[in-house]
């Protein structure tokens, strides 16, 4: 019998084939279809960036403008969608309402028409355009408003933190979140990506497969770390407390969130242009006291854990940025969720091509031809509660 080498947690397994995103983890290189992350930052908006990463090719100005369109045309949500997230628990969090929101969806719209290219395009546009409105909505909603309509004169990402305030937001904040978006919206084969594609894989809706990848990307590990990042920068307070909070971190062998990837060994690509959009945002519109303790805490990290190929990650100045634009905390993975349908839809649609379903094999480390033992001659291991 062959004995398979174990890999906890699939490290280094490819466990698929595609052409959508590429990472060189010790040059610092991420490429959306062969394209440079930091031209697409510099020069594109995320909706084109969805089309390139979703249909494989960059738009043409006729193809951008009708995709735009579409995608105005279903910002709005059904209200019965909008009554049953009036039901969720206040206290509920933003990606769980996200999660039962977006698999809702699916009661609305699932066909299962997988290999109709009409209903394809229809599942892309419909997400991309009613996510950041669910988004919004639960936002207000939680704290007992009315949500704010979405507007038919605003682009993608204006409109998004429109919803927020209702409130126009200034070019250069609706440029910085647009920007955010695109760096966001695809890193290749990471957990929620691989959830969406282990879901997509049994030929489900594409509702259902965007509800999976959401479920994935909130625990603390994936997307929730840079929720995690503003809580540890309140914890260390001032630039004096860098250092010693990052020894007492080192002597307990307790995690830095913000910094270390799976698959970078230098600074993250990413954390390099959201450094830059965070210091246009303060040059405008003010300091952020967390930003001088971040910068040190870098530095510091740098320092001591460089030699090991810790750096700067996406998640770590993500959350100062999001900060600027007025956005509450708990509402920053929700927003990793909005740009990052775009790639979990990329890969639904390259899966859809040569589909076939994940059944990973396991190592079996339990015991054989146990005795069945008779109730009355049972003595219970496990503590009484």
């Amino acid at each position: 019998m062959t004995v398979c080498e174990y890999k906890p947690g699939l490290e280094g397994i490819p466990a698929a084939q595609s052409s959508i995103s590429y990472v060189d983890g010790k040059q610092g290189i991420l490429e959306y279809r062969g394209i440079r992350i930091e031209e697409l930052a510099t020069r594109s908006t995320f909706l084109e960036t969805a089309y390139l990463l979703i249909w494989g090719e960059l738009p043409t100005k006729d193809e951008l403008e009708a995709f735009e369109t579409e995608i105005r045309y279903h910002r709005r949500i059904k209200y019965r969608i909008r009554d049953m997230m009036k039901c969720f628990p206040e206290t509920g969090h933003p990606m769980d309402a996200l999660q039962a929101s977006a698999a809702a969806l699916g009661l609305f719209y699932s066909k299962r028409a997988l290999p109709n290219p009409h209903y394809i395009r229809e599942a892309v546009v419909r997400l991309l355009a009613k996510i950041p409105t669910m988004v919004a909505a639960f936002k207000l909603m939680r704290k007992g408003n009315d949500p704010v309509k979405p507007s038919d004169n605003l682009d993608y990402s204006a409109n998004f933190l429109y919803m927020l305030t209702e409130q126009e937001p200034d070019p250069l904040e609706a440029h910085v979140f647009d920007v955010c978006l695109t760096l966001h919206a695809e890193h290749t084969m990471n957990a929620s990506t691989f959830s969406a594609m282990v879901t997509a894989s049994t030929l489900t809706d594409p509702y259902g497969v965007i509800a999976s990848a959401v479920g994935t990307l909130a625990g603390p590990l994936h997307g929730g770390a840079n929720e995690e990042v503003i809580t540890m920068l309140e914890e260390i307070g001032s630039v004096g407390n860098v250092r010693p909070y990052l020894e007492d971190c080192l002597q307990r062998k307790s995690k830095i969130m913000g910094f270390g990837h799976r698959v970078y060994k230098v600074k993250d690509p990413r954390a390099t242009i959201l450094q830059h959009l965070a210091e246009q945002l303060f040059e405008k519109f003010g300091s952020d006291k967390y930003y001088e303790i971040a910068q040190e805490l870098e530095q510091a990290v740098e320092e001591k854990l460089g030699y090991k190929g810790i750096y700067a990650n996406v998640d770590f100045y993500s959350g100062l940025v999001y900060r600027k634009l007025g956005i509450p905390t708990d509402l920053f993975t929700p927003i990793f969720a909005i740009a990052r349908v775009a790639g979990w839809l990329a890969h639904w649609k390259e899966q859809l091509a040569e589909n076939r379903i994940f059944r990973p094999t396991q190592i079996y480390t339990g015991d054989h031809d146990v005795a069945y033992v008779p109730i009355h001659e049972r003595q219970s291991q496990i503590p009484l509660v």
